[in-house]
């Protein structure tokens, strides 16, 4: 069998970590060429040299030199910054691009990687948040496959397998993140240490507190329309705390259709990276008895304001989701340094939103342009 070439795109990262379990379980299907990480050099040397990488990059270009010695007695080559990301992706021998990216940073590898004719597995949900309105039609024109690695995204990919008749309505389930118990009176006051316990997945800081604000849920809505060709108003989102249906479709006839599973991301990468077939996974057992009541019940829209800003981003289109997405990393970030509140995310991206310049057909020039711009507003805003 010939083995797929992997580029794994944040490799250190949570997404990252748990393909090169796949990719360790599976060693006659694929090889690792090339793994990046933005800061992790030390766990980035160890990756290289247990998957016999071809090269590796950093992002962070201060981390260059230590990861240059630790990997000085081995044949891997070594890149430092964010453009050396991007051109990572276009060596020729690579066949599969994995973007674990967090943000905007992961938009310009997925232009490429589409661009140099790879197949795509994507967890960097950013990149058609931001620019799903270039990236579709570009992946359309090289026939290039988008396959998603977002749980949810992956089980209404599932769903949609085989169906030749048009869908009604896609449903997005939502955990409610760490604070879907706690009256919203009560968030002015929260920790970035409470809001990081996730009750059920366990993800990165950025993701977990996007969970929170459900901004993560939002921009899984503007995803869904890009992935799935779906208006905004054939996208519903449903809390569902237990987080064992990963998302649903319904169809004309009122079928509905689920794809379930324990919450645990290694089988919707597997899947991404195997396509058309699926992994053996001795470990993978789902027990109903485990599970015996699974509940349902709407969102909150008061308490959770930014997943109606985004759909409301979803139907502006051109740049709004691109300052949603800045104005909203600026503040996490800033939250998670302490240096504002929790609620202050969502005021930031309304604040963002209202004074950001709107471009309606935007060009990656004016992605980014915009991108700087979101976040200056937002800095601006935060006093930071």
């Amino acid at each position: 069998m010939k083995r797929e070439k992997l580029a794994v795109l944040g490799s250190t990262g949570s997404i990252g970590v748990q393909t090169l379990d796949i990719v360790r379980e599976n060693p006659d299907r694929f090889e690792i060429v090339t793994l990046t990480a933005h800061h992790n050099w030390e766990l980035l040397a160890r990756q290289a040299i247990e998957f016999d990488a071809d090269c590796v990059v950093i992002a962070d270009e201060q981390f260059y030199a230590p990861l240059k010695a630790a990997l000085v007695e081995t044949d891997v080559k070594v890149y430092a910054g964010e453009q050396a990301v991007v051109d990572a992706v276009c060596n020729s021998q690579i066949t599969t691009v994995v973007n674990a990216l967090v943000g905007y940073a992961g938009m310009l590898p997925t232009v490429r990687a589409i661009e140099n004719g790879k197949r795509v597995a994507l967890a960097n949900k950013e990149s058609l948040v931001v620019a799903g309105d270039m990236i579709m039609p570009l992946a359309l024109k090289k026939r290039t496959p988008i396959l998603p690695i977002d749980s949810e995204h992956s089980a209404i990919f599932q769903c949609l397998m085989g169906e030749q008749s048009p869908l009604r309505r896609l449903i997005i389930t939502c955990s409610g993140g760490a604070f879907r118990d706690l009256p919203r009176e009560a968030l002015d006051d929260v920790t970035p240490a409470q809001a990081l316990k996730h009750p059920l997945w366990s993800m990165g800081a950025k993701i977990t507190i996007d969970s929170a604000t459900l901004v993560n849920k939002g921009f899984e809505v503007i995803e869904a329309h890009h992935l799935f060709g779906v208006e905004a108003e054939q996208i519903s989102v449903i809390l569902h705390p237990e987080a064992i249906v990963h998302s649903l479709v319904e169809f004309e006839d009122g079928a509905l259709k689920a794809q379930l599973g324990t919450p645990d991301m290694h089988m919707p990468i597997s899947l991404a990276l195997m396509f058309p077939k699926r992994a053996v996974r001795s470990a993978e057992r789902f027990n109903f008895a485990d599970h015996p009541t699974l509940t349902f019940r709407e969102v909150d829209r008061v308490k959770y304001p930014a997943l109606d800003i985004a759909y409301d981003c979803l139907r502006r289109r051109g740049t709004a989701a691109c300052t949603m997405n800045g104005a909203n990393e600026v503040a996490v970030a800033a939250f998670l340094a302490g240096k504002c509140r929790y609620t202050d995310i969502v005021k930031t991206i309304e604040y963002a939103l209202s004074k950001a310049q709107f471009v309606d057909v935007p060009t990656l020039d004016d992605y980014a342009a915009n991108n700087e711009e979101s976040r200056a507003l937002a800095r601006e805003f935060l006093k930071i």
